[in-house]
């Protein structure tokens, strides 16, 4: 199983699931070993068809580094946070999560956006 560590440890996961807002986008960046890299978007392909059939997904994206980069992005947006957190405890899903190998390091993290006037809308 991979190993998730937190990108804001003043902020764990699980205590972002427990505040209910939305919608919400996830970033969970992803070192992945190279030699790993064919097998984890397998696995990734699974993982994300999966939750994008969960109630509240809107949209599933995974973006690579350049440069030969081992870091990979999923960037995904939900309804809610409270629809990420069903989706993220369903069983099938945590089954899924457990296939990837123990080598790949995950720092998911919950963002909403924000609105600065003249630049962008929340």
């Amino acid at each position: 199983m991979a190993r998730a560590v937190d990108l804001d440890p003043a902020t764990p996961m699980r205590a972002q699931f427990q505040q209910e807002t939305g919608p919400v986008v996830l970033m969970n960046t992803f070192f992945v070993p190279r030699e790993r890299t064919e097998e984890f978007l397998e696995l990734w392909r699974a993982d994300a068809s999966f939750m994008k059939a969960q109630p509240g997904c809107i949209s599933i994206q995974l973006c690579q580094g350049t440069a030969g980069s081992q870091l990979l992005v999923n960037l995904a947006v939900w309804e809610s946070s409270a629809a990420l957190a069903t989706a993220h405890a369903d069983p099938a899903f945590r089954a899924l999560s457990a296939k990837l190998p123990a080598d790949i390091v995950a720092h998911p993290h919950l963002f909403t956006k924000v609105a600065v006037a003249g630049v962008c809308v929340a």
